[in-house]
C-alpha cells in the first residue's frame, strides 16, 4: 500500500492548493464529490480490474484481450500515450512541487527564490541517477516515507482543526461566503460538478495499485483479495485526508495566498505547518513532503520502466535496447526535462495535463470492466459500471475542454509511440521471432523416417486430394522433385498476424497418402525459416523448402507481410535465414520456381 501511496498520498502536497485555486470556497464540496466518485466509482472499477488481472497487467491488458488482433494493440498504443502523460507529468509535477517546498522554506536563502526550473531539473536528474545506479529496496523506503508523511499530516490537520474549533467564526464566515456566491444548493452542486474534473489529481494511484499486485503474497485468489484490501485501504485513508485538508485549508488560509506567488501556492498544508507549529516543525514537514514527492517520481519512473518492456518489445514495436533499464532512464529523464521547460516547473499549470492522463486511464479501466461485466456478470453489473464509465467520460472530456494541454502532450506521446513502433516493427520484421519449437510424435516420426528433408510449402485451401496431387505435380515441374524422395508438405496458417514472437507447435498429419506438417504462426516466412533451422539442428541434415513465385506487386506483398503475415514468402524466408544463419554452408536451402 505504501508503494502505491508514494504516488497516491503525495498528491496531498499540492491537491488542497490546486482545489482552492480551481473551486475557491467550493473546494470542500467539490472535494467531497471527488471522494464520492473515488469510493463508489474508481474503487469498484479497480477492484474488478484486480480480479480480472491478478498478474498486475491492469486495464490495458483487459482491453487488449477484449479486442484481439491489431485493434487491441493499436488501442494499447493509443492508451500508452496517456500512460506516458500521467507518469511523466507525475515526475515533473512532483519535482516541481518538491522545489516549491524547498524554495518557500524560510531557512532557504532568498536569492534562490527564482530558481524553480534549475532546482526542479536537479531533482529530476537525481532521480534518473538513482535508477542508473540501481533501484532496490523500494518497498522499505516507501513504508518509511509514507508512514512519516501521513503521521506529520495527522499532526498538522489536528492542530489546524483545533484552531477552527477554537474560532467557530471561521466556519461561519466560510458558510456565509459560500451562500453569498451560490444562492441555492442546486447551483452549489452544479458548480462543484463543473470544477470537480480539475481535482482529478486526487484519483491518482489506482493504476499503480494494480501494477504492484505481483508483490502481494499468496496464490492467485489470495493475491486478488490482498490487492482489493490494498486498494480499499488506500482509498479510505486518502478520502479522509482529502476532505479534512480541503476544508481546513479553505477555512484557515486567505484566498490570495493560494495565488501564484502566495505562500500557500502548491503547498497549502506546509503553510499551515509553518503557521501553527513553527518553522522548525514546518521544515521537518517540508523535508518529509519533498522526500515523498521525489519518491513519487521514482514510482512513476519505475512504472514506465515496467510498462514499456511489458508491451512494446512483445509487439515487436520497440528496439531490443528498450528492454534495458539505463537507456530508457535516459530517454524518460530527457523527456521530463523538456516537459519541465514547457511548463516552467509550475505545479498548477501541470495539473490539467496530469488530470488528463489519470482520468483517461481510469476511463479506460471503466470501459474494460463494463465490457467484461457485460460478458461475464450480466446486464445489471454492466449497467452499474456503465454509469460510472459515463461519469468518468464526462470528467475526462470536461478536463480536456477546459485544459487541452494534457491532450496535446498525450497526442505527442501517442504520435511518437506509434511512429517509432511501426518503424521498429518494420525493421525487426525479418528477425526469427520464434521462442520455441516442438514437434508432436507424428511429425517427429515423419522427420526421422525421411532420408532427406524436402518441404513443399503449401497454402492450405480445400485440403482435398486434388490440392495435394496438384501441388506434387507442381513440385516435379518446377523443381524436379520426385515422389520417392519422400517430400513433406509444410502448411503454415496465420491466426493472428499482430503477434510478434510465438511458440511453434508442429503437428504431423497424413491425408490421402501425403505427409503433412501443420503449424500456426503470426508470420509464414519467419515460421518456415525457424522450422528449417530447427530441423537442421535436430537431424544434422540440410533441409530445403520448395516454393513457386507469387504473382502481384512486390510493394503490396511487403505490406501484406507486415500487416497480415503473408506476402511474398520465398524471398522473405530466404532473408530471415540469411540474418539468422550467416554461414552459407550451414544455411538451409530455399528453392523457388
Amino acid at each position: 500500500m505504501c508503494l502505491t501511496g508514494v504516488d497516491y498520498f503525495s498528491t496531498l502536497g499540492y491537491q488542497p492548493g490546486i482545489a482552492a485555486l480551481a473551486a475557491g470556497t467550493l473546494s470542500p464540496i467539490a472535494t467531497l464529490l471527488l471522494v464520492t466518485l473515488t469510493i463508489f466509482g474508481a474503487l469498484p472499477v479497480y477492484r474488478a480490474v484486480a480480479a480480472e488481472s491478478p498478474n498486475g497487467l491492469g486495464s490495458l491488458a483487459m482491453l487488449e484481450s477484449l479486442l484481439p488482433g491489431w485493434r487491441g494493440k493499436l488501442l494499447v498504443l493509443f492508451l500508452l500515450g496517456f500512460v506516458a502523460t500521467a507518469f511523466i507529468v507525475t515526475i515533473t509535477l512532483s519535482a516541481a512541487d518538491a522545489t516549491a517546498h524547498v524554495l518557500h522554506n524560510p531557512f532557504v536563502p532568498e536569492f534562490l527564490s527564482g530558481w524553480q526550473i534549475p532546482v526542479t531539473l536537479v531533482l529530476i536528474a537525481a532521480l534518473g541517477a538513482v535508477f542508473l545506479v540501481g533501484f532496490s529496496e523500494a518497498i522499505s523506503i516507501a513504508v518509511v516515507l509514507v508512514g512519516v508523511y501521513l503521521l506529520l499530516n495527522v499532526v498538522v490537520l489536528a492542530v489546524a482543526a483545533e484552531h477552527v474549533l477554537a474560532e467557530p467564526s471561521l466556519v461561519t464566515d466560510w458558510e456565509s461566503a459560500l451562500t453569498a456566491e451560490h444562492s441555492s444548493p442546486i447551483a452549489l452542486i452544479a458548480v462543484s460538478l463543473y470544477v470537480m474534473p480539475k481535482l482529478a489529481l486526487g484519483l491518482s494511484g489506482f493504476e499503480t495499485g494494480v501494477a504492484v499486485m505481483p508483490l502481494v503474497r499468496g496464490e492467485q485468489a489470495e493475491r486478488i483479495r490482498g490487492a482489493k484490501k490494498l486498494l480499499t485501504t488506500a482509498a479510505l485513508i486518502m478520502s479522509v485526508f482529502l476532505i479534512a485538508s480541503s476544508l481546513l485549508t479553505t477555512v484557515l488560509i486567505p484566498a490570495q495566498e493560494f495565488q501564484e506567488g502566495g505562500k500557500a501556492n502548491g503547498r497549502a498544508l506546509a503553510y499551515l505547518a509553518h503557521a501553527y507549529l513553527g518553522d522548525w516543525f514546518g521544515t521537518v514537514y517540508d523535508i518529509s513532503t519533498i522526500a515523498i514527492l521525489w519518491f513519487a517520481g521514482a514510482s512513476a519512473l519505475a512504472g514506465l520502466l515496467n510498462i514499456v518492456p511489458r508491451y512494446l518489445p512483445r509487439y515487436g514495436m520497440a528496439p531490443d535496447w528498450s528492454r534495458a533499464t539505463r537507456p530508457m532512464v535516459l530517454v524518460f529523464t530527457a523527456i521530463s526535462f523538456a516537459i519541465t521547460f514547457v511548463f516552467g516547473a509550475d505545479v498548477e499549470s501541470q495539473g490539467g495535463a496530469y488530470a488528463t492522463g489519470v482520468l483517461t486511464l481510469i476511463l479506460s479501466a471503466a470501459v474494460a470492466v463494463t465490457l467484461s461485466a457485460w460478458k461475464k456478470r450480466g446486464r445489471r453489473a454492466a449497467i452499474a459500471f456503465g454509469i460510472v464509465t459515463l461519469i468518468f467520460a464526462y470528467a475526462t472530456v470536461a478536463n480536456i475542454v477546459e485544459r487541452p494541454d494534457g491532450l496535446v502532450i498525450a497526442f505527442f506521446f501517442i504520435l511518437a509511440i506509434v511512429v517509432t513502433s511501426l518503424i521498429s516493427r518494420a525493421t525487426r520484421s525479418t528477425e526469427l521471432r520464434v521462442t520455441r519449437i516442438t514437434l508432436d510424435d507424428q511429425a517427429r516420426r515423419f522427420i526421422d523416417e525421411a532420408a532427406e528433408i524436402h518441404l513443399i510449402a503449401n497454402e492450405p485451401h480445400a485440403r482435398d486430394r486434388k490440392e495435394y496431387v496438384d501441388k506434387t505435380r507442381e513440385a516435379w515441374e518446377l523443381h524436379r522433385l520426385r515422389d520417392e524422395e519422400g517430400a513433406l508438405f509444410l502448411e503454415v496458417t496465420v491466426p493472428d498476424a499482430s503477434e510478434f514472437e510465438s511458440e511453434l507447435r508442429v503437428i504431423g498429419e497424413e491425408r490421402y497418402g501425403f505427409r503433412i506438417l501443420r503449424v500456426e504462426s503470426p508470420t509464414i516466412a519467419n515460421a518456415v525459416a525457424a522450422i528449417l533451422l530447427h530441423l537442421r539442428d535436430m537431424t544434422g541434415k540440410t533441409p530445403g523448402v520448395y516454393f513457386h513465385w507469387a504473382e502481384g506487386n512486390p510493394v503490396g506483398a511487403l505490406l501484406r507481410y507486415l500487416v497480415f503475415g503473408g506476402g511474398d514468402v520465398p524471398p522473405l524466408t530466404r532473408e530471415v535465414l540469411r540474418q539468422a544463419e550467416p554461414d552459407v554452408e550451414r544455411r538451409p536451402l530455399v528453392h523457388v520456381g
